[in-house]
């Protein structure tokens, strides 16, 4: 789904924000404005949190006020208790806060209070009366007692006369101003001349936005709002001073008049309370949210919920669903009848290669049909490519390719109608298949045993030389190739057409195979919308679990996608390699004994036969991922365990040429270098950076040579794989041993 929005967001930063990943994050989905709130950042800290947020972000600072309010000042212990019907005493000098005496802010605030005054504090969490003034403090009577925390809103019921600036909010627009800060918001701006004394001190070229969070603002809405460039309605400070049940249509009315003067109005306060803490927001969240939206709102504000809450990035993520939501109702408001809109829209997933997941499942009921339809017998690698063609695997193709597909592919690495595109997707038919055609009739793909597994459709039969196919193909003709010596023994004939599925294969890593369907609902469940895709064919070692938690911090990941490889070929090649059963197990050991961070890794099997078409099947590798729902893909897996491609230098730079050459993917690259154990500084480090500096580097264990060392019972050193890893291998390779064909697959066609 695109990020393009009509409704700005604007975020508070925090503890929780203050972090270069969420900043980042945050950032990408589209945030327009981080907000400063001055009232909760010490003025001596204000260089270094906008240095810090600069140095992350290239988004636009705001400096909220802390303005005409007052507020209490600091507590000894952070928070007091004041019990009902006792004396408290609020002093004109500064005293170690407690539950007896403390200080109101502004301090010589206690000067303007009259016996009889209510007080609240902390939105009406606790009330007091004063009951007697003294020269350097008032006496207070609690009436409603509670918590008080330091640094909360104090409403007096009485309208007091404050200043629209405080002495620190003075300076900080002026070092703003001398700083490149641009943004400012007036906190409970009363009157217009108030905007005018902020203008004043920050220029007219200064996008100046007047807060709408007390009554008198209400009584100055016009004045206001044509001195200002925006209107923010701070809904909870509003509430101190209005019944909360007449929030809702004030806050009608402030956007609508807004509008009518051609000001832009925000919301703020209580949009995402639930996710503060929660992992998802209530339903009375949501309501509102999009409610506000369709009052008029031109942008919303998030201040606790990505200052202190848990999650930040998720809570800008529903955000940003609920502005699609909310703009594709709209798209819909004038239709007489209204239907139904899948959820695939709301997705913050990257969109399937091409536009739309292809999903051609046939029905149950249309099974009983196949009947009298032609069938050919066909090997695994054929139909697990059709499973994938008709699960989306491989969108936005839709069959097996045609001559005119495959010479596109072959000659652009590009779809006809220009999609890129880099790998082959062919149905080699052999005599007896062929023979058994019918014109113009589909044809059931179906296994050794006969049972069917899939359909094709508007069946083509094409000729194309298997030498030129493997020259064009893998650059070669060399029989050293396995894949070229497989291109080499096919007859020269294909069958192209739509594919739809029947059934399922069966696997015995059924639960960890996901559709893209199925993929994209567990990444979407889990809040995950930058997603890394690691396509793992070895077990886990230690150089692996570094190159993918470097990137994803370098990238600012929400999680990892690793899928271990399940390739039907496999079993040819079983001597030099692992089962996947040992590959997946070492993952689930990785995940079982925390070595990767909780929550940030997704495992599963996506069982695609390698075709070792270098640089092709690395941009092919990605694209699968993007169907699943990655949005960047771990292209060069090191050398300590995998297959890597960037054991060759001129393979790595082909890698990254073709990537290049294709333009935007819809999904990033990451590359990862060949790295090496330095046990001078026990870390993990680039060889060639290694080289440079000359250190001694111990040497990498082909995976070859790991299996050997293993099944000779022989511990690799701990830096290269863990050991409960190590034992599980050891195991699975004896077990295998005893039986060498439990693991085993015939050579599919």
């Amino acid at each position: 789904m695109s990020d393009h929005k009509t409704r700005e967001i604007l975020c508070t930063v925090g503890p929780a924000s203050l972090n270069a990943s969420v900043l980042v994050r945050l950032e990408e989905l589209g945030v327009d404005l981080f907000r400063i709130n001055l009232s909760h950042t010490r003025l001596h800290d204000l260089a270094q949190v906008v240095s810090f947020i600069r140095s992350h972000s290239k988004v636009p600072i705001c400096l909220d006020t802390e303005g005409a309010q007052i507020r209490t000042g600091d507590l000894v212990s952070g928070e007091i208790v004041l019990r009902e019907n006792t004396t408290v005493f609020a002093h004109r000098e500064r005293v170690p806060g407690d539950s007896n005496n403390f200080n109101l802010y502004p301090l010589d605030i206690v000067d303007q209070l009259e016996e009889g005054d209510f007080i609240s504090v902390d939105f009406n969490a606790v009330l007091v009366q004063v009951t007697r003034k003294l020269p350097d403090r008032v006496a207070m009577r609690v009436i409603h007692g509670g918590v008080v925390g330091r640094n909360k809103a104090v409403t007096v019921e009485r309208d007091l006369p404050l200043a629209p600036l405080t002495t620190k909010d003075i300076q900080a627009l002026k070092w703003g101003r001398e700083n490149g800060i641009r943004h400012v918001a007036l906190s409970f701006a009363n009157r217009g001349s108030d905007v005018d004394a902020v203008r004043a001190l920050v220029g007219d070229d200064t996008f100046l936005i007047s807060k709408i969070e007390c009554r008198n603002a209400l009584h100055n809405l016009d004045d206001i709002a044509q001195r200002s460039d925006a209107l923010l309605i701070d809904r909870g400070e509003l509430s101190r001073q209005e019944p909360i049940e007449r929030i809702p249509s004030l806050q009608k009315m402030i956007i609508r008049r807004g509008a009518e003067l051609g000001r832009r109005v925000y919301v703020a306060t209580n949009l995402l309370e639930s996710m503060i803490t929660a992992q998802k927001p209530t339903r009375a969240d949501v309501n509102d949210v999009v409610n506000t939206l369709l009052d008029g709102a031109d942008g919303l504000v998030l201040a606790a919920e990505t200052a202190i809450g848990r999650d930040p990035v998720g809570c800008v993520g529903m955000i940003l669903k609920l502005i699609h939501e909310y703009e594709a109702y709209r798209r819909t408001d004038a239709e007489s009848v209204r239907h139904y809109r899948p959820s695939d829209a709301l997705s913050l997933l990257v969109p399937p290669h091409g536009g739309t997941l292809i999903e051609q499942i046939l029905p149950p009921s249309a099974i009983d049909q196949l009947a009298g339809l032609p069938y050919i017998r066909v090997g695994l690698d054929v139909l697990q490519d059709a499973q994938h063609i008709a699960l989306g695997t491989f969108s936005p193709l839709r069959g097996f390719m045609n001559e005119d597909t495959l010479e596109s592919v072959l000659r652009t690495n590009r779809l006809p109608d220009g999609t890129p595109w880099p790998m082959p997707i062919l149905l080699p038919l052999d005599a007896d298949a062929e023979a058994r055609l019918e014109p113009g009739a589909p044809v059931v793909l179906a296994d050794e045993t006969g049972t069917p597994h899939a359909v094709v459709r508007d069946v083509e039969v094409f000729s194309v030389a298997p030498e030129a196919l493997a020259a064009q193909w893998f650059g070669a003709t060399s029989g050293a190739h396995a894949d070229v010596r497989q291109v080499r023994s096919w007859r020269g004939r294909f069958l192209a057409g739509t594919v739809h599925l029947v059934r399922r294969l069966p696997s015995p890593h059924r639960e960890y195979e996901l559709s893209p369907r199925e993929s994209r609902f567990v990444l979407q469940h889990k809040g995950w919308r930058k997603v890394l895709g690691y396509q793992a064919v070895a077990p886990a070692t230690r150089l692996d679990e570094h190159a993918q938690l470097n990137a994803l911090d370098r990238h600012s990941a929400d999680g990892l996608l690793l899928n271990v490889g399940a390739d039907p070929g496999a079993g040819a090649d079983a001597s030099q390699g692992f089962p996947t059963d040992a590959v997946l197990g070492s993952y689930r050991m990785m995940l079982d004994f925390g070595y990767y961070p909780p929550g940030k890794v997704a495992l599963g099997v996506l069982p695609i036969r390698r075709r070792h078409g270098g640089a092709r099947e690395q941009v092919f590798q990605a694209l699968c991922h993007k169907n699943l729902g990655c949005s960047h893909y771990i292209v060069d897996p090191i050398a300590g365990g995998s297959a890597s491609p960037a054991a060759s230098p001129e393979l790595a730079e082909d890698i990254r040429s073709l990537f290049a050459s294709l333009g935007d993917l819809g999904i990033t690259p990451v590359f990862v270098g060949p790295l090496a154990y330095d046990p001078d500084t026990q870390r993990y480090v680039e060889r060639d950076a290694g080289k440079q500096r000359g250190r001694r580097r111990t040497s990498l264990f082909p995976p070859a040579d790991a299996r050997a060392a293993l099944g000779r019972n022989q511990p690799l050193p701990e830096w290269f794989m863990h050991e409960p890893i190590q034992d599980m291998l050891r195991t699975s390779l004896t077990a295998r041993s005893t039986n060498p064909l439990e693991h085993e697959h015939a050579r599919p066609h």
